[in-house]
């Protein structure tokens, strides 16, 4: 599914959505006050999606005035959905208190940080999160919406992949990377939680690549040293991709399963660089204030997320392992390089 918005003047709002189904004739839903308003399908005929190759007949166009949704001038809180995939494609609110700026917070972790996203969420119109997640289509379309001048972003995105659209000039990026062996046993407790639905055949679609990967983490103890230290010998593909510097890879690579060569890790210094706001997670505090001042909001700075003890317990043990110590190498370079620049800043 794509989508755009052309233009919203008050009494009439025009846009477009081209459905995934390029037979189907897309459907706009209209909210309002968290109500189910009208039901609109696209009337309007555009050739131009017949050349790209999107859809069958170009009837992908939707115009709505106070003929489909009466009052529509007056509707000062209103959203726009997608009736297939029910995503949210637009929202009218007043602009009054709201940040007029494009925020992006890449997340580096496998479990998104929600304290900040959270606190800043209130300042908003417009907000996506778990960008990760959406089709690179409709990625594609909220990227590129030039009618979402007050927007938040959050994801777990390949930078390299999207970063023609997080231009200084276009966006405000910002990024917070973990401590690897603490990210790390974020990961390995993340897949062994999903083992049992990697072993429901009704359930296990929804892992996808790493339902293998689920399924393998169920048969180690990792409490146990020596069960670490074979885990690490037996990884499957996937999990190895999950699990090895996943940061650099995030950074430096375009797809998931791309492999990574020794100068990736110079690829993801350029990139970093590139990003407005750097962070580390040890050093919360100075990120999130940071971002703050960055967007004039007098609000107060969010606690971080609290480790789980058991999480703390395993990056410990993973610590003292060689084999992870090897995996992460590119990783702790350019994780404690961050830190070293946000406590010299900070200090000065």
């Amino acid at each position: 599914m794509r989508f755009y918005i052309d233009r919203d003047s008050g009494d009439a709002i025009q846009g477009w959505i081209v459905p995934d189904n390029p037979l189907a004739i897309s459907r706009v839903v209209v909210s309002a006050g968290g109500r189910r308003i009208a039901d609109v399908p696209a009337s309007l005929i555009d050739e131009n999606f017949k050349q790209f190759g999107w859809h069958s007949t170009g009837q992908c166009t939707f115009f709505l005035t106070e003929a489909e949704v009466p009052g529509l001038a007056g509707l000062g809180d209103l959203e726009l959905y997608d009736a297939d995939t029910n995503v949210r494609i637009y929202r009218r609110r007043p602009d009054e208190g709201l940040v007029q700026q494009r925020v992006l917070l890449i997340n580096t972790g496998i479990e998104p940080e929600t304290a900040l996203q959270t606190a800043l969420y209130p300042h908003f119109r417009h907000a996506y999160f778990g960008l990760h997640r959406l089709t690179d289509e409709i990625l594609t379309s909220v990227l590129g919406s030039q009618v979402m001048p007050s927007l938040l972003l959050s994801g777990a995105l390949i930078v390299p992949r999207y970063e023609n659209y997080m231009m200084p000039d276009m966006m405000l990026t910002s990024i917070i990377v973990q401590d690897p062996y603490d990210e790390m046993a974020t990961r390995m407790l993340w897949l062994r939680d999903r083992a049992a639905e990697a072993a429901d055949p009704a359930r296990r679609w929804r892992l996808g690549a790493l339902a293998e990967a689920a399924a393998f983490a169920a048969d180690y103890d990792l409490t146990d040293l020596r069960s670490l230290k074979r885990y690490f010998r037996m990884l499957p593909e996937a999990a190895y991709r999950l699990l090895y510097n996943p940061l650099i890879r995030q950074l430096a690579t375009r797809m998931p399963e791309d492999r990574l060569f020794p100068g990736h890790s110079i690829a993801a210094i350029e990139v970093i660089a590139r990003v407005g706001i750097v962070g580390h997670r040890e050093r919360f505090d100075a990120f999130a204030s940071s971002l703050i001042d960055r967007l004039g909001l007098d609000i107060p700075v969010p606690a971080a997320t609290a480790l789980p003890a058991e999480t703390a317990a395993l990056a410990e043990r993973l610590r003292t392992v060689k084999a992870v110590q090897e995996m992460l190498i590119y990783d702790v370079a350019l994780t404690d390089a961050v830190k070293d620049t946000v406590d010299k800043i900070w200090k000065a």
